[in-house]
């Protein structure tokens, strides 16, 4: 991720030192928590997509600082919760604040971060940022909290599916992608477009977690191999799967069932891997990934244009 950012890197350790300085509190234990969760990494691509969208547009590292920090503050919340909600004892292989502190300091923490990125984005005059960012936070909430109650419904389509990933994932790196030129001033022909592609970006990238959290390696992935399963979600290879499987009562068999053991969820990924599900969520993806590329030619050629073309590649083969 390194070697595509390289036209930010300098900018990203910026944000990499706003994000520790902004989560320093007066009580020690905030501090050291908050730097817990900061210390634990990610990819920082929505900080990363803040700057390349103002990159088309008078870039100031100065004025797009605090939204991209903001960015990050509300996906890292959004972690902390779900952690909770999932009983995560991991995440990225290291320990989770949940794991080491408990699900109400979690809970409070989350709710913390989340309010320091409101103080940033209170810095910002146009309204399109705190609007764009408000609605896009109500929305995640909507996108969990679906999720949540339809925890092992064998009812769910591809479109409950896809209101779900958009609400989840692509509305905050379409956001991440637009807010970043806003913060510069630019026109709507240049984060019109940005949006667009930020949104066919997040739904491609989520697809494609739901796949490799089916078919990647434990150890690179961060995290345990069919969590999804063992939670009853139900995400688009095993909608596609149950359709066209010809074991589909095994499958559903062992999808609904409750409490599965870790033989069960093998053989259900084997069922589903052999029945097209994750060959038919690779190629759904792909089309996600090509509207992305298609936006971008409606924006100025610069370097950055370069970088969201080979970020959009990379998610279409990344193994983590």
């Amino acid at each position: 991720m390194l070697d595509i950012f390289a036209e930010i890197r300098d900018d990203l350790k910026i944000v990499e030192e706003e994000l520790v300085s902004v989560v320093q509190a007066p009580d020690s234990f905030i501090t050291e928590t908050a730097t817990h969760l900061i210390n634990a990494g990610g990819k920082r691509l929505r900080p990363a997509f803040s700057l390349l969208g103002a990159k088309f547009y008078h870039y100031d590292i100065k004025k797009v600082l605090a939204l991209a920090v903001a960015l990050e503050l509300i996906h890292m919340a959004s972690l902390v919760h779900d952690d909770v909600v999932d009983s995560a004892v991991t995440r990225r292989g290291i320990p989770t604040v949940k794991s080491m502190w408990g699900n109400r300091i979690s809970t409070h923490l989350g709710d913390y971060i989340f309010g320091k990125s409101l103080i940033l984005i209170s810095t910002y005059d146009n309204p399109i940022i705190p609007r764009v960012l408000s609605d896009t936070s109500v929305k995640m909430c909507e996108g969990e909290i679906q999720q949540i109650s339809t925890v092992l419904d064998a009812s769910q389509s591809i479109k409950d599916y896809f209101y779900r990933i958009n609400r989840k994932t692509a509305l905050l790196i379409a956001a991440s992608c637009q807010l970043g030129a806003v913060a510069c001033g630019a026109p709507v022909s240049v984060h019109g477009p940005l949006r667009r592609y930020g949104h066919n970006i997040g739904m491609a990238f989520q697809i494609t977690d739901d796949v490799l959290d089916l078919v990647a390696d434990q150890q690179q992935l961060g995290k345990p191999i069919g969590s999804d399963l063992h939670q009853g979600i139900i995400t688009l290879p095993v909608i596609h799967a149950l359709e066209r499987c010809s074991f589909k009562e095994r499958l559903r068999e062992i999808v609904f069932k409750e409490v599965k053991t870790e033989q069960e969820v093998q053989e259900a990924v084997e069922l589903i891997v052999s029945c097209g599900g994750v060959e038919y969520a690779n190629k759904v993806a792909l089309k996600y990934i090509q509207k992305a590329k298609e936006e971008l030619s409606l924006l100025p050629d610069i370097p950055a244009r370069d970088t969201l073309f080979t970020i959009a590649d990379f998610i279409s083969i990344r193994k983590f």
